[in-house]
């Protein structure tokens, strides 16, 4: 599968829902949704998201039960490669620098990275 493409921040709310539920149909996800978020308007962003290959659907009727087809961490490993080039030229040491320098990331939060790393190998 090719890796799926950066979705806009509303697109990524209602898959964030979707993530969540597994399964839905437009008016829960509006209802999990915060904020004033018309029916139309989420309607046509799930639509979009089926176009892109996030989602996928159950026919009830004239119904359609929506469903991710792209799994979270998937679209998130994507997300942080592109951020990873875009920012700090691949480096993820660059971008751990980053965060330690922003206090963004704590000491013990290193040592458990540290922690994982040497109980991969």
């Amino acid at each position: 599968m090719k890796n799926p493409e950066k979705l806009t921040l509303k697109e990524e709310e209602v898959m964030s829902v979707l993530w969540k539920l597994e399964k839905a149909f437009v008016k829960e996800i509006v209802s999990e949704l915060q904020g004033k978020n018309h029916y139309n308007t989420i309607s046509t962003i799930v639509r979009q998201l089926e176009e892109k290959g996030f989602v996928s659907y159950t026919s009830f009727g004239k119904s359609h039960q929506y469903y991710p087809i792209i799994e979270r961490e998937t679209y998130s490993a994507t997300v942080m490669d592109q951020n990873s080039n875009r920012f700090f030229e691949g480096s993820y040491k660059s971008m751990v620098s980053f965060f330690a320098q922003q206090e963004k990331i704590t000491e013990k939060d290193l040592e458990d990275i540290l922690e994982l790393i040497k109980n991969k190998s």
